[in-house]
């Protein structure tokens, strides 16, 4: 019966894993940001329909407005501190915490222009006559901007917190250590890295339906 049961057990360790297999091998934590990303893409998904729609029904011709400028220049900015987050990742896995620090610290800072960058976006659309309150379709531009900013600033919390315990891990060699070998760490950084990018290509996303529909 026992090499009938080793028998068995070779047999199934040969077969690749199912997706249930799989998926329970994903950290809890990992998997629940997976679905929140599911639903934030949902979500963002049927602002634009509903955004697109409303621009047909409206009957208005596109291009009488030129798109804001400064959201050209947070395009330009949130690109920049996607690559910023994603050299974090190589300096903790080659123990550099103190590059580290300032790949967290840079990304920071650069969310934070492209925030301040939206807010001015804002005032150019205030500028050229297009209200909050106004029109439905000018209504989904500052909606959807700034529920994308809102998520943005979900992530910098996250992020402002794994900066300072980098920073506190950072001035004492045995703290240093630690952080570096807690696997809890890898996964915090493996997820906003990810959240991150997420966010990027979301707005990006977003820009390319103001290009032409704006």
């Amino acid at each position: 019966m026992n090499s009938d049961q080793e028998r068995t057990n070779k047999i199934g360790a040969g077969r690749p894993a199912s997706a249930f297999q799989r998926m329970e091998r994903v950290p809890p934590m990992l998997l629940m940001l997976y679905l929140g990303l599911g639903g934030i893409t949902v979500l963002f998904l049927m602002l634009v329909a509903a955004y697109a729609y409303t621009r047909h029904q409206s009957d208005a011709p596109t291009g009488i407005y030129p798109l804001p400028r400064f959201f050209s220049l947070s395009t330009i900015v949130l690109l920049i501190s996607s690559y910023t987050i994603n050299q974090a990742r190589r300096l903790y896995a080659h123990d550099d915490l103190a590059g580290l620090g300032r790949c967290l610290g840079a990304t920071l800072l650069l969310s934070s222009v492209f925030a301040g960058l939206q807010v001015l976006g804002w005032r150019e659309l205030t500028t050229q006559g297009v209200a909050l309150d106004g029109v439905a379709s000018g209504t989904f531009v500052y909606l959807l901007s700034a529920l994308h900013v809102a998520h943005l600033l979900g992530g910098m919390l996250f992020l402002l917190a794994l900066l300072l315990r980098t920073h506190h891990a950072s001035r004492d060699a045995v703290r240093s250590l630690v952080f570096i070998r807690n696997p809890y760490r890898r996964l915090q950084l493996r997820m906003i890295t990810l959240y991150w990018h997420f966010i990027d290509v979301l707005w990006v996303g977003l820009f390319a339906v103001f290009l032409f529909l704006y």
